[in-house]
């Protein structure tokens, strides 16, 4: 069964490959999910909507490219789909380290002002 919807998967990412790069930016993912029937489902399948999908693509970007290829995106979503009860904490878990990067980044900046003045 993990072959079959990794298979599914690679479909959908090519159908979303508005340009046909062989990688997906944030835009491609967006509009994909607005476009590509079969992908709007499988989001719906893991109750992640328009508002969750710049987080999504941060997720399933484990390299921090920018950009997802197939296997990227096919391993991710499977694992997100099939480990739905993990799926709500790993978005908690990149949105809380995210913000505790920006924190740690505002407090830099900060202290660097404060110690120019």
């Amino acid at each position: 069964q993990e072959l079959e919807e990794k298979s599914i998967l690679k479909k959908i990412f090519h159908k979303i490959d508005e340009d046909g790069s062989g990688a997906l930016t944030l835009d491609e993912l967006e509009s994909g999910a607005k476009k590509v029937s079969e992908f709007s489902q499988w989001l719906r399948v893991m109750d992640i909507d328009d508002g969750d999908l710049r987080q999504l693509f941060e997720i399933v970007d484990g390299d921090g490219s920018g950009e997802v290829d197939p296997q990227e995106f096919a391993d991710a979503m499977f694992r997100m789909k099939n480990t739905e009860a993990k799926t709500a904490t790993k978005f908690v878990k990149h949105l809380v380290t995210r913000l505790d990067n920006e924190s740690r980044d505002m407090h830099a900046d900060l202290t660097l002002t404060l110690a120019g003045l």
